[in-house]
């Protein structure tokens, strides 16, 4: 830090001139408080959180279940069951047949697939009567139609 306060070069008595040093000790506070509050903060964003996980399991080679299943076809066919294990069944025995399978695969969602030219009614008849009978978890099945032109 340096000022010209008088001496020899000219100009008024009053004229101080032209100073073009930069002063850096403000720079130098900041950056020491700086440094002194990262100093104090930094050990404080090192604290553990405790964490109460279940212990690890093993990986079980065991299968899941087969969903229920419920095919809606566009001539009014019902079938119940998964792959080739699918059967026949109406609207008035759909209850019986599904709660059998619920009980042989112990899955409690039902998934229903209708094809693309069912009546509206139709659909919603099985989900009525589903749901008459108490089974709630049901989930639908789609196809993908970006493939088709």
């Amino acid at each position: 830090m340096a000022a010209k306060l008088s001496g020899p070069g000219g100009g008024s008595k009053f004229d101080l001139g032209q100073n073009s040093d930069i002063n850096v000790t403000p720079f130098v506070d900041v950056m020491l408080v700086l440094l002194i509050i990262f100093m104090v903060t930094a050990p404080l964003a090192t604290l553990s959180i405790k964490l109460d996980l279940p212990p690890a399991q093993p990986a079980s080679n065991t299968k899941p279940k087969p969903p229920t299943i419920i095919n809606i076809q566009q001539s009014g066919s019902i079938f119940v069951g998964t792959g080739d294990s699918s059967r026949t069944t109406n609207l008035t025995s759909l209850i019986t047949d599904v709660k059998g399978e619920l009980s042989t695969h112990s899955n409690d969602t039902v998934f229903i697939r209708a094809d693309k030219h069912v009546k509206y009614s139709a659909f919603m008849a099985v989900v009525n009567k589903l749901q008459d009978a108490g089974i709630y978890k049901i989930a639908l099945i789609t196809e993908d139609l970006s493939q088709e032109v």
